[in-house]
């Protein structure tokens, strides 16, 4: 059974630790330590912020949503985030996750919604792509590992969209 809710304060430590997991692959992210929760919840949005939880109330994991730009054209475009436990990853949490959040999203006002994936990480990719995203490009040589399998290496970057069909379109 997988419920999902917003995010609270009191999910903290179990989100950190996820993250910690991701950022541990070498292949979730450029970031190299796990913020405390001040600084993470600092760098995203305050809506959408979602977790999904099992059984036993324990979160499996998380997703959230981040600004792309400050200019006002941009406010209803975001970059997404999304994040399963190790031991929950191949049992259907991502995909309920990230459709619970692209609801969320566009109940927030959005109608894209951006996601920046290592290509080597195909398994976010076919999460992205069972939930509407598309590609829309790869930045080349976009930042240099600083740790994990690829340290010392400069990564690709693969950009995929998903698009709403019922905010912001006229």
């Amino acid at each position: 059974m997988i419920r999902i809710r917003a995010m609270r304060d009191e999910d903290a430590e179990q989100v950190l630790a996820i993250y910690r997991e991701g950022i541990a692959t070498g292949h979730a992210t450029f970031e190299t330590d796990t913020p405390d929760w001040d600084k993470f919840s600092a760098s995203r949005l305050e809506k959408p912020r979602l977790v999904s939880l099992d059984s036993r109330d324990q979160v499996t994991g998380w997703a959230v949503m981040s600004a792309v730009s400050s200019r006002c054209v941009y406010g209803g475009v975001g970059e997404s985030t999304v994040y399963v436990a190790e031991a929950a990853r191949g049992q259907g949490v991502g995909h309920a996750l990230l459709n619970a959040f692209l609801l969320a999203a566009e109940q927030a006002g959005f109608w894209s919604v951006q996601a920046g994936i290592f290509p080597e990480n195909t398994g976010s990719i076919r999460l992205h792509e069972s939930c509407g995203y598309r590609p829309v490009g790869t930045f080349i040589r976009q930042g240099k590992m600083r740790h994990g399998p690829m340290e010392g290496q400069w990564r690709d970057v693969h950009y995929m969209q998903w698009r709403s069909t019922r905010t912001g379109v006229d």
